[in-house]
């Protein structure tokens, strides 16, 4: 492990014929000493990894998954259980995109179960409401109180808002190529459904929800047809695929010139932050592979593209029409 861990240092410095003067002043010792570090006749006590780490800025996951094949660490994110979590997690996650917008070329894939969360963190009663629907799923204490979206919604604090607002626009930095199915909005559809019928949604609040995703629709049915995000301030690709074939899980996949790196969701807002290159690379090429078994629909032709849109609609209207019956039926 030694041996593949110093090709790993040998690899992040540019000057390879002074490494064994590098690692003698990194580490503080002889330049004979260094060089038996180097090949491996000395072994690097714990301290002087973690010295050897820090200095070429490798982290501790990194260090320990070099050599190893079958075992891999993963990162995960702040865990959301209020308000202040819950900004703090968006914090985390611009911090991400944010980094990984100032790599030319860099590209975003979204295998979409759900609505993608960049979609849905504009000014709308949408945005609100999905921070409502994930605090009512972490929040032990929320989840047990009456408390309904309507109320909650007037003591959203504003920073969250805007966090949530910048997270969103830091996506117009990065082209992104998305995998949906006719379901992809089927969860929020069910979720809107729930809380509403339950009593935690108004009617009016409740329809507006209804109506913003129908505008998110729409917005990316155009981002679609033109292959480009809307607002983007680099003219990045938007590319939209339909798959048939393969069950989405709202992975969301970063490839840049530099490396690779996803997030797989295991529960509500929680991942898992993965960068070990070999893995990623599997998932790549997983992702791959949907996207060649499903329709390109720029491409597909505007029959295809305009049934697979009005179906989604058909859902939205669907729901519509029960919010609307049931609202009805209460004063019968």
């Amino acid at each position: 492990m030694q041996s593949q861990f110093i090709k790993y240092l040998k690899a992040k410095t540019n000057d390879n014929a002074s490494f064994a003067d590098e690692i003698a002043s990194i580490l503080d010792i002889g330049y004979d000493a260094a060089y038996r570090r180097i090949n491996n006749k000395t072994s690097l006590t714990l301290e002087e990894a973690v010295k050897l780490a820090r200095h070429y800025k490798i982290s501790l996951n990194k260090l320990f998954e070099v050599g190893n094949t079958n075992t891999i660490t993963a990162e995960l994110p702040p865990q959301p259980k209020d308000e202040a979590g819950l900004e703090q997690f968006f914090k985390v996650s611009l911090q991400n995109v944010q980094a990984a917008s100032k790599v030319k070329g860099a590209e975003i894939i979204y295998s979409a179960k759900d609505i993608p969360l960049f979609h849905t963190l504009n000014d709308s009663t949408l945005t609100r409401y999905k921070m409502y629907v994930w605090l009512k799923d972490v929040n032990t204490q929320m989840a047990q109180s009456k408390i309904t979206f309507d109320d909650w919604m007037k003591t959203i604090p504003d920073s969250l808002l805007k966090t949530a607002h910048d997270l969103s626009d830091s996506y117009k930095y990065i082209s992104i190529t998305e995998i949906w199915n006719e379901t992809t909005l089927t969860g929020s559809l069910q979720q809107v459904l729930y809380y509403f019928e339950t009593g935690l949604v108004s009617t009016e609040m409740a329809l507006k929800v209804c109506q913003d995703m129908v505008e998110i629709v729409n917005k990316i049915e155009q981002q679609t047809i033109q292959q480009s995000l809307i607002g983007g301030k680099n003219e990045q690709s938007y590319h939209l695929y339909r798959c048939d074939l393969h069950t989405l899980q709202n992975t969301i996949f970063l490839n840049t010139k530099f490396g690779q790196v996803f997030f797989a969701p295991f529960t509500v807002l929680t991942y898992f932050k993965v960068e070990h290159q070999e893995t990623c690379a599997l998932m790549f090429d997983f992702l791959q592979k949907m996207m060649r078994n499903s329709t390109l629909l720029a491409t597909a032709g505007e029959r295809d593209r305009t049934l697979f849109f009005n179906k989604i609609h058909q859902k939205i209207d669907i729901a519509i029409a029960r919010i609307k019956m049931d609202d009805k039926m209460a004063f019968i």
